[in-house]
């Protein structure tokens, strides 16, 4: 796993899983991990955790260590890619199918997802307002 995570990210996890690593046995919980895994990022459902504890053959009332747990967070972050999200959004947003969304109609998409802009991801967007139209290719991770 360490292959598709960089020695940071790697840090990272570890700190956190550490922290949920109550007994000090490299091993936490299965009813921490999506509390683990939120702290770290990312936004699993109760069925996501629930899949993922299920393909490493775990029940809720089991145990994971790190390795696992790299694995399913790795899984996790590909599964929650944003370039892919927005792209999917969009392409629910264009309903006339016009291969683009003006920045007028992406603005109010983006606030009503319950979370408000950051003002980093506000300047990003404002550009687009000159030009009109938001098109798939313009699309990257901020």
């Amino acid at each position: 796993m360490a292959k598709f995570l960089s020695q940071d990210q790697i840090n990272e996890f570890k700190e956190c899983f550490s922290l949920y690593d109550k007994e000090q046995r490299g091993r936490i919980k299965a009813n921490d991990l999506i509390v683990v895994m939120r702290c770290l990022g990312a936004s699993p459902t109760p069925g996501e955790v629930g899949r993922h504890l299920q393909d490493h053959k775990l029940d809720r009332r089991a145990e994971l260590d790190f390795s696992t747990f790299l694995t399913i967070m790795h899984k996790q972050m590909q599964q929650e890619a944003p370039q892919k999200e927005i792209l999917l959004a969009m392409l629910m947003t264009d309903k006339e199918k016009k291969g683009y969304i003006t920045a007028e109609e992406l603005r109010p998409k983006l606030t009503r997802l319950g979370e408000r802009l950051t003002d980093k991801e506000d300047y990003t967007i404002r550009p687009l307002e000159s030009y009109g139209a938001l098109e798939p290719s313009h699309v990257h991770t901020v």
